[in-house]
């Protein structure tokens, strides 16, 4: 006996929805969750009203799963999520606040500093080397400082 489309039913859709799942723990990121789901729920409509022709499931299936996306993507962007850490992957925000000695001058508002392991371009008023400097600010990858109130 061959299968064909018209013998699609609904533990077939629900079949379908765990190996979106499990491909969605491989591969994280809430897009085969969202598919998954849409799988499920033609699943069930299918068991609800099992006279769904093959056709009518697969552009349900693709309904839901667009509509699922998309809905998830506008909720994610009105509610984003924080973080306890915001500056993690700004490495440049992370220095905003902190107090550091130049060791080269600044000159017609452009000079260099050495924070940590790596020189940084900054911007501010011209100061000499030994001046005292906090960084109040971040442009791209360039720091703005201020001179120190010690």
């Amino acid at each position: 006996m061959e299968w064909s489309p018209d013998q699609l039913v609904y533990w077939h859709w629900w079949i379908l929805a765990g190996l979106l799942l499990l491909v969605e723990l491989l591969a994280s990121g809430f897009f085969f969750l969202w598919l998954a789901a849409a799988a499920g729920g033609v699943g069930v409509l299918a068991l609800i009203a099992p006279g769904l022709g093959w056709q009518m499931q697969v552009i349900l299936f693709s309904v839901l799963s667009v509509a699922s996306i998309v809905l998830f993507r506008r909720y994610q962007r009105s509610h984003p999520q924080q973080s306890d850490q915001p500056s993690l992957n700004r490495r440049g925000e992370q220095y905003v606040g902190r107090r550091f000695t130049l060791d080269r001058p600044i000159t017609n508002g452009v000079g260099e500093l050495r924070v940590d392991d790596s020189t940084w371009r900054i911007s501010g008023p011209d100061l000499p080397v030994g001046a005292g400097v906090l960084v109040v600010g971040v442009d791209g990858v360039i720091l703005k400082v201020e001179p120190r109130a010690d």
